[in-house]
This record gives C-alpha cells, sequence and structure tokens, in this order.
C-alpha cells in the first residue's frame, strides 16, 4: 500500500515539474513541493517498518519541513 501511494505522489509531483519545465510557469510549484513532502513521509514510515529508525527520523523530519515551506507559499500567494 506504502508503495502505490509512494509512487502515486512521485508521478503527481513529476507531472507538476515537468509542467513547470515546459511552460516555464511555475504557479503549481507549491503543489509540487507538497506531493514531494508526501512522498518522503512515505518514504520515512517505510524506513521505520524496515527499522531503520535515523534514517526514518530525518525523513519525517524533511517532510516537516517541506510541508511547513509548501503551506506559507499557499498562505503568501
Amino acid at each position: 500500500m506504502l508503495v502505490v501511494l509512494k509512487v502515486i505522489f512521485a508521478v503527481i509531483a513529476a507531472f507538476f515539474a515537468g509542467y513547470g519545465l515546459i511552460t516555464k510557469n511555475f504557479e503549481f510549484q507549491s503543489y509540487m513541493m507538497f506531493f514531494l513532502s508526501l512522498m518522503v513521509l512515505i518514504i520515512g514510515l517505510e524506513e521505520f517498518r524496515k527499522e531503520r529508525k535515523v534514517t526514518g527520523w530525518i525523513s519525517i523530519v524533511a517532510f516537516l519541513f517541506v510541508l511547513f515551506a509548501s503551506i506559507l507559499v499557499f498562505l503568501l500567494n
């Protein structure tokens, strides 16, 4: 289940990134960051399941940072 979610979030983020690169329109960059943060959360949860706690915590902290940054961009625009 987590692998499917990780692939879905990665495809959505790649779509937004590709759209921005092709059209030079970066208004959806905050959505890309949001979906990348969700992908990093899933990676962190997978690391906890594999009992790699340090990597899991690093992923969770990265998730929180990117989520905070994307929410800030949502609120400022």
